[in-house]
This record gives structure tokens, C-alpha cells and sequence, in this order.
């Protein structure tokens, strides 16, 4: 049985799913970004569960924007107080947000949740509430073949992740991992064309700096019997093609792990937006080819703390408080960090923006004075009103040169072990100057490119090389729009130089430059030749590049008489 419930593009969705299993699904038809960072064309959904045995759990609540939509769907499926027990699988409020909701029409139910989720919940609800704190392995049985089992999945995306497996069902709750942010009456994954590119941005966005908190968590999951669906916090459920997304996590999560080079990214997930800020770092970091492990400085056991940036070749890390209890909590895993780093090792420094954060001055100068090597200047953000795209893409390309810095040696060394004759012979493919640009929101971003080419003429489109370090490739992703600026011969020095800097993370790349609005929001560059407004269709990844075809909608010649400008070069051994 299905029902839909419908207001102002906010909806719920009532399903069964297996025997004795509904999901309340809240969908959010127009949501155009998510945690301000990650810019979303799909909107997205926050999925909630009821299991039935003698006993009855539900599986997180929704956002508080749902409050009322939410309680009308649960009240109709049941008697709230008739819910035994709440399970937090994390925190985030996009799946908490409506826990005191749930405490208020039954003070009695019991949160259960990972011990680091409770102590979050209880700071988040200020009011008292049976808990139960389960471990990897514990059980519960709820009757009726619906036996309970927990897997402990921190970092996935938040500390105090879990999952739960129902032996009766076969169903693991996943919440954030292996979701994707796609909104659709389609409850279940029949669809894979439709769902493949959110399925990869998500994972990049949010699961990949955390490569390896996958992959643990995916060798638990192995301990358990047969998985028939994983019921995901975001987007539709996996059923018909599960294997397929398993297997997809899995590489690429090896793939991460592989890298030769690690950065231990520092938080604390329940300050200011910490954890925003490094989810960013170190998806800019993981861009390049170098590993991540985040640790929530609040609940990383001190032996594992030392161990981890003993072993790293970088450290970024939040600035703490000044004052106050949270300061006095991180003073201990502040000292392990400063007792652990070793003379070489490249740091970064970024604030949370809570308005409460001490003087980067004097972390910055004791790292400096024990060896370290300041990988790019402090992102300084001082309230949460000042937060928007232009901060996240701040970090991003922070976290892009850190990882470049760690690279640079290896990336010489692999050029240089190139064949000669190759690289002269391949630095003879020709291609025209073009510079790519686009926009989202207040972020924008360019890049000088060569590797360009006609790909269709129905419809109209290109393809385009990005190496995956480039920041504009954050700009292209599954649909996103840009400009192809081509590049005028006898007229192009100018703007081939400018778009040849090296630009400091968060730099105006349009600073100096004419330009001029495309259809898109894109910029157009005035000196350019000709455009083509363009929109990402599809994304092949290769080693080193993504190949990117897009469509053209529009397109104008500035000079009929003009001709493209070519670049000849004589290696092509880096690009």
C-alpha cells in the first residue's frame, strides 16, 4: 500500500517495503543544495522506517521543516505511543530533526544509538529521555523474526554512525551510506541510468574522504547473513541492483585506500560547521590522489589519534574554542596532536565560523615551530552568517593544494619516467585554446584547456579532458552548466597567460578579465573569439581525467573573420 501526502513541493510517502516494514519517506522536491556546499539537481529525500514485532522500533525521524507532514504520517500508521524504540542511526539533523517531536508524543520511548549519539542527542534535545547504548554486534529482538542486529559505521559520514540489520527482512539501514540525493516517487532502484550520476557525486562528495571507515564498515557488514535491500537514509531504497552499487563502493573505496600519501583531517562535528569545512577540505584533498582519515577530535581515543598523524605526511585541523567546556574537552587531544606531528609534515588551519574559535595565530605559529610546513594560508571564518559556496570552494581548493604539495615529487618523477620519444610523438596532437568557465551560486571557477572536441551534431556537443585535481571540476558534475570560451589566434596571449596562473584557493580567477553574463550564469569572456553555452550530459572517469561530454544550447562568433588559436606543443606527458 502506498499513499502520498502533498504540500508546497514538500511530500511524504508512506510504503511498505517487506512484511511488517514501512518507510515514511519525506521528499524535498526543491532542494538546490545541501549542507551549502554540494549543489543539487534532483532535490532529496530523508527516509524514515517502522519495523513490527511485538515490539515496534522506528528507524529515524526527518527534517524539522517536515514536522507536520511527518507527524500526520506516522499518527495515521500508528499510535506513537505504541513505538518501543527509536533507533538514531546518526545525529545529522536532516534524520534527528524531529526527535523531540517523537519524545513529546511518547516520553517513553527508548533512543537507541551509539554512545557518541546519545551524548549528541542529549545535547540537542535539553531535555531527559531513556537511552540505550548498543555496540557492534549487540542485538534486539523486536519478536516476530525481527531480530536486530547493529554494525558500528563511524565516519560514514558523521562519528556516531550505525547500521541495523533485520534477520527477519533481510534489510540493513544504511542512513547516509550508499544514499544519494535524488528525489522521485520511485521508492526502489529500478532505474539505474536515472540515479548512477547522484549515486557517484554523493559518494565522492561525502563517503570518499572517508575511504576507508567504508571499507571497514563493508567488512562488518560481510560478518553478516544475506543482504536483500539496504534501506538508505537519502534517495531510493537498493533492492534490484545491489550487488552492482555494493561493488561500486567497494572500488572505489580501494581504489582511495591505494594512494601512497595520507592527511589526517582534524574535527569536531558538533562545532560550528567543522564538519562542513573539512568534508570539503578533504574532498579537495582526495581529488588529487592522497588518502584521508577524518577523526572527531571530541571522540578519538588518544593511542588512535597518536598513531594516526605519527603516520600521515599532512594534518589539517580545526581551531578550537577559546573558552568554555568544549575547550576545556579538547585540551587533552589538542596536546596528543602537538605531541605526535613530526618535523616535515604539511598542516592546514581552518576555523568553524561558530564566533567562538581562539586566535589561529598561535596554533598556526606552535605547528610552525615544530617543523611543520604550512600547506595554504588559514581559512579564517569568523560567524555562520558569512558562510556560503564561495567558503566551500575556499576549502576545496585548499585541501587541492595541500594534496598537490604532498604529490608534486611523485608527479615529477612519473613525468620524467615517461619514454622520450612517447612524449615528443604524443606532444604532437594539436589542439585549440579554449577557457572554460562557470558559476553556481557565489562560487565561479576557470580553466585554460586544450583537450577539446566536437563529439555529436544531434544535439550539438563537445567533450572536454579535466584532470580530476582541476577545481572547475567541481563545477562539472551530471548537468551543471558552463561557458567554452574559444580563444582568438594573434589575440589570445593575454587571456592563455592570465588563465595560466596558479591562483591561490578562493581567488577571483576573473579579476582583470572583461566579461560579460551567459544565459547559464556562466561568464562569458569578452575577448574571446566565440562561446558555447554548455550542459554536462556525462562524465567518463579515467586515471588521471574525467572526460566530459555536454551539449551545446547556444553558442555566438564575435568575429566571423577570426580564427581559433592552436596550441602546438613538444611533450605530452602532463596536460
Amino acid at each position: 500500500m502506498s499513499t502520498t501526502l502533498t504540500t508546497r513541493r514538500l511530500s511524504i510517502q508512506t510504503r511498505s517495503i517487506a512484511p511488517d516494514t514501512t518507510t515514511i519517506r519525506s521528499l524535498d522536491w526543491d532542494r538546490d543544495r545541501f549542507d551549502i556546499e554540494f549543489g543539487l539537481r534532483n532535490g532529496t529525500t530523508y527516509n524514515s522506517f517502522l519495523i513490527r514485532g511485538d515490539q515496534i522500533a522506528l528507524v529515524d525521524s526527518s527534517h524539522a521543516k517536515f514536522r507536520q507532514l511527518y507527524g500526520d504520517a506516522l499518527r495515521a500508521e500508528m499510535d506513537p505511543r505504541s513505538i518501543t524504540y527509536l533507533i538514531i542511526s546518526h545525529t545529522e539533523p536532516d534524520h534527528s530533526g524531529l526527535v523531540r517531536d517523537i519524545l513529546s508524543m511518547n516520553p517513553d520511548i527508548v533512543v537507541v544509538g551509539s554512545k557518541v549519539a546519545l551524548q549528541f542527542l542529549s545535547d540537542l534535545v535539553h531535555q531527559p529521555f531513556t537511552q540505550k547504548i548498543i555496540k557492534n554486534g549487540d542485538q534486539l529482538d523486536l519478536g516476530q523474526g525481527h531480530l536486530l542486529e547493529f554494525v558500528m559505521a563511524p565516519n560514514l559520514h558523521w562519528p556516531d554512525t550505525i547500521f541495523t540489520y533485520d534477520h527477519g527482512t533481510q534489510i540493513l539501514y544504511t542512513c547516509d551510506a550508499f544514499g544519494m540525493h535524488y528525489c522521485s516517487e520511485a521508492v526502489f532502484d529500478e532505474d539505474v541510468a536515472a540515479i548512477e550520476a547522484d549515486f557517484r557525486f554523493y559518494y565522492d562528495c561525502l563517503m570518499g574522504p572517508n575511504a576507508r571507515s567504508v571499507l571497514s564498515a563493508m567488512k562488518r557488514m560481510e560478518q553478516l547473513p544475506p543482504i536483500r535491500m539496504i534501506a538508505t537514509g537519502h534517495g531510493p531504497l537498493l533492492q534490484y541492483h545491489l550487488p552492482e552499487w555494493t561493488e561500486r563502493y567497494r572500488i572505489w573505496s580501494q581504489n582511495q585506500s591505494k594512494a601512497e600519501t595520507t592527511v589526517a583531517v582534524l574535527y569536531v562535528s558538533d562545532y560550528g560547521y567543522s564538519d562542513r569545512l573539512s568534508q570539503a577540505i578533504a574532498r579537495g584533498i582526495t581529488k588529487t590522489g592522497v588518502a584521508v582519515e577524518m577523526a572527531d577530535l571530541r571522540f578519538c581515543e588518544a593511542q588512535e589519534l597518536r598513531e594516526l598523524v605519527e603516520a600521515v605526511g599532512g594534518v589539517v585541523m580545526v581551531t578550537p574554542p577559546a573558552s568554555g567546556e568544549l575547550a576545556s574537552k579538547l585540551q587533552a587531544p589538542l596536546g596528543t596532536v602537538l605531541g605526535a606531528i613530526q618535523p616535515g609534515q604539511v598542516f592546514g588551519i581552518y576555523e568553524s565560523g561558530s564566533g567562538q574559535d581562539q586566535p589561529s595565530y598561535p596554533l598556526q605559529s606552535r605547528f610552525q615551530d615544530l617543523g611543520l610546513v604550512l600547506a595554504f594560508p588559514v581559512i579564517r571564518v569568523r560567524d555562520l552568517a558569512s558562510m556560503n559556496a564561495s567558503i566551500y570552494q575556499l576549502c576545496e581548493e585548499a585541501g587541492t593544494d595541500l594534496g598537490q604539495r604532498l604529490t608534486k615529487e611523485r608527479t615529477i618523477k612519473q613525468m620524467k619516467s615517461l619514454d622520450n620519444d612517447l612524449d615528443k610523438a604524443m606532444g604532437r596532437l594539436s589542439g585549440g585554446l579554449y577557457v572554460v568557465t562557470a558559476r553556481k551560486a557565489d562560487a565561479s571557477s576557470a580553466m585554460l584547456a586544450s583537450w577539446v572536441m566536437p563529439a555529436s551534431q544531434n544535439p550539438p556537443g563537445i567533450t572536454i579532458a579535466v584532470a580530476k585535481d582541476r577545481a572547475i571540476e567541481s563545477f562539472m558534475q551530471f548537468e551543471d552548466t558552463f561557458v567554452l570560451n574559444i580563444l582568438e589566434e594573434g589575440k589570445h596571449l593575454p587571456l592563455m597567460k592570465h588563465f595560466l596562473r596558479s591562483f591561490p584557493p578562493g581567488a577571483d580567477r576573473f579579476a582583470g578579465v572583461k566579461t560579460q553574463t551567459a544565459t547559464n550564469g556562466s561568464p562569458i569572456l569578452s575577448d574571446a573569439l566565440a562561446y558555447l553555452e554548455c550542459q554536462v550530459k556525462s562524465r567518463l572517469e579515467l586515471t588521471d581525467h574525467w572526460i566530459i561530454y555536454a551539449t551545446v544550447s547556444e553558442g555566438r562568433v564575435a568575429n566571423p573573420e577570426g580564427l581559433t588559436a592552436v596550441h602546438h606543443r613538444k611533450v605530452g606527458n602532463h596536460y
